[in-house]
């Protein structure tokens, strides 16, 4: 069973409970060991770094150095927001040696250093490298037949561009639902950006994104919607209804994180995937018998 430093982050001990509860099941299920660093501190998520720069690498870089200490190799966060965060401290540390003395210089304080020697990875990408589409589908003991998933990336996962990466078309989250059984949707707004915290500052303007993302993919006739991101997830989901309010329209489709689709094809009881406690009733999902 290989382990990896798990960053959890804040949404998953709060709003995104369920993406927590999902990510551990689906883990065990797949034998990846999740170790989760100790007192890990917030990674600023989209907001800290406009307001001051070097103090938002700080902080991510903070976390990277207490799972440096750990001795593995692999720094893994569910979170898009949280894993960009960290992707790119930790690159940028490698590459300006004036940020990374500026930074450990900070860390003293906390008796730490970093190095930016870790390969920070998402979730998604471990379980489709690490574990590969083949043992998913001898895994996937309940398969998703029937199912009609439009696969969201959302903005963070993807930008910006790392190594050779196909940002305007990917393609690896349908080939993960396939291999579950599901049938992926073609629809174009699978990268399109759900308005992230602008919900807070524009309210109108973010509905108006979400209500793009919801049109697509219900007018694509899909059953669900999945996610690899809590705010992805909370503004597609918790804001329907404010969608309808503000545009009279009357959309109302699940929202699910992938590890809970990956969960009920691999038979792990919805209980334990957090599914029941969902906004959406998840009763609509035309789950197989």
């Amino acid at each position: 069973m290989k382990q990896y430093a798990y960053y959890p982050g804040c949404s998953l001990e709060s709003l995104a409970k369920d993406y927590q509860l999902s990510t551990k099941e689906v883990a065990r299920a797949l034998d990846l060991e999740l170790k989760e660093i100790e007192d890990w501190n917030c990674c600023g998520a989209t907001a800290y770094f406009p307001v001051d720069e070097m103090l938002a690498y700080t902080l991510v870089a903070r976390n990277l150095a207490i799972a440096e200490k750990t001795g593995l190799t692999d720094f893994v966060a569910p979170c898009s927001a949280c894993f960009k965060n960290a992707y790119y401290t930790n690159a940028y540390l490698k590459k300006d040696p004036d940020l990374a003395e500026h930074i450990n210089f900070a860390l003293e304080e906390d008796h730490l250093h970093v190095d930016g020697k870790l390969n920070v990875r998402h979730l998604i990408e471990v379980i489709l490298e690490d574990v590969g589409l083949e043992e998913i589908k001898t895994k996937a003991v309940h398969p998703l037949k029937g199912l009609r998933v439009a696969p969201y990336y959302g903005c963070q996962l993807l930008r910006p561009r790392k190594d050779h990466e196909n940002v305007e078309n990917p393609r690896f989250f349908e080939e993960l639902l396939s291999a579950i059984g599901a049938e992926p949707l073609e629809y174009s707004s699978k990268a399109r950006c759900c308005g992230a915290s602008l919900i807070i500052t524009n309210r109108r303007a973010a509905l108006e994104m979400v209500r793009i993302l919801l049109k697509d993919a219900i007018d694509h006739e899909a059953d669900v919607i999945a996610t690899t991101c809590p705010m992805c997830n909370v503004n597609l989901e918790v804001y329907q209804n404010q969608v309808n309010q503000e545009f009279g329209t009357q959309y109302s489709i699940p929202v699910m994180y992938f590890t809970q689709l990956m969960g009920m094809a691999l038979n792990i009881p919805s209980r334990r995937l957090g599914i029941t406690k969902e906004p959406v009733p998840k009763a609509q999902v035309p789950v197989p018998s």
